[in-house]
């Protein structure tokens, strides 16, 4: 291991950072999904309801989905279709990326250390 990781820690600090993080893009893909539904725009087509009965079943299906992509690939009973489809894999990119971005803030030191 490099002497630059031995005292490095995992703070509470990045790992609240990190759900915070996690738990915003994951509500705002949800939103973003729910407002486009409403819009009149098929974004979702969700094989377990026929019809959507009220506004928070759709607010639950748009953060469900929003949830499954974000934190893995999804399980296929809720599938995004059209525009849908790129919000998608934007945020699977996201959700892809982000646990490297914790590992460089956590264990790497960006001040250059002067060695004399």
């Amino acid at each position: 291991m490099p002497d630059r990781f031995k005292f490095k820690q995992v703070s509470f600090e990045n790992f609240a950072f990190l759900g915070c993080t996690y738990a915003i893009i994951m509500i705002g893909f949800g939103l973003l999904f729910l407002l486009l539904e409403l819009k009149g725009m098929t974004i979702i087509i969700d094989s377990t309801i026929v019809q959507y009965k009220s506004w928070n079943e759709r607010l639950g299906t748009s953060l469900y989905l929003s949830a499954i992509t974000l934190f893995s690939v999804g399980y296929g009973d809720v599938v995004p279709v059209g525009l849908g489809r790129l919000l998608v894999m934007v945020e699977a990119l996201l959700g892809y990326t982000i646990p490297a971005a914790f590992v460089v803030r956590s264990f790497i030191e960006y001040e250059p250390r002067s060695r004399k």
